[in-house]
């Protein structure tokens, strides 16, 4: 009975081991990604192969601009949209994960997450859709890593270089010339406040462009802009 303890203590002493190195390994690329721009996410990286299954030359449209290169329109947009108080928290909004689970329970099923711009860029570097308290629980803690070693800037600019926007499109520089045939940095008023409004479900109203929801979805958007704050 002692060597099968022994063995439990030692096997659990290897996770625990297992689990330090794996954050350790988050926190570096965390650290890496706060003066070097990412290629590529998990997320992309999933969509790719899933596009790839059906055609082997599939690639994803995607590229990179700064954040001085992105309209200002379209920064206030994805706040507005994504996280009113973007500037405010540090990674996890506790008010707005409140408000959407009472309105969950109003409609009896989940239709707000209350994720934060930082929260979604956790998931989108690093994890997967499937929803589990594992992976939940990881994502919070990547997303308190960010906080930590990134400047607001940073996370806004990394994340509308690398969100979806549509069918295999990521970033706010493909996702503009895709949809409106302009840069991210000519986009105007209301073309950001529809991409904006497309960040939810991106390849339905992609295959939706004309959809009343996205009509709505874009109108509120519009309402909230001028009442967020973006990073200088």
């Amino acid at each position: 009975m002692q060597a099968f303890f022994r063995y439990l203590r030692r096997a659990a002493l290897v996770f625990v081991l297992l689990v330090l190195v794996v954050q350790l390994w988050f926190f570096c690329c965390v650290v890496w990604w706060k003066f070097v721009n990412p290629n590529t996410t998990r997320f992309m990286e999933i969509r790719l192969s899933q596009m790839r299954e059906k055609n082997p030359k599939a690639q994803l449209q995607h590229a990179w601009v700064p954040y001085e290169k992105i309209s200002s329109q379209m920064k206030r947009a994805a706040v507005a949209a994504e996280d009113t108080r973007f500037t405010q928290h540090f990674g996890v909004d506790w008010e707005a994960i409140e408000k959407a689970r009472e309105r969950n329970d109003k409609r009896g099923r989940v239709t707000h997450g209350g994720s934060t711009i930082t929260q979604q860029l956790a998931k989108n570097l690093f994890l997967n859709s499937q929803r589990s308290y594992i992976r939940k629980g990881q994502e919070l803690i990547i997303t308190w890593m960010i906080e930590a070693v990134m400047s607001k800037r940073r996370i806004l600019e990394i994340y509308l270089n690398v969100v979806e926007i549509g069918n295999g499109v990521y970033g706010v520089e493909s996702g503009s010339r895709y949809y409106f045939g302009v840069s991210a940095s000519q986009l105007d008023t209301g073309q950001a406040a529809r991409l904006a409004a497309m960040l939810p479900a991106p390849r339905y109203f992609d295959r939706n462009r004309g959809s009343e929801s996205l009509d709505r979805r874009a109108e509120v958007v519009l309402v909230r802009m001028n009442q967020v704050a973006i990073p200088k």
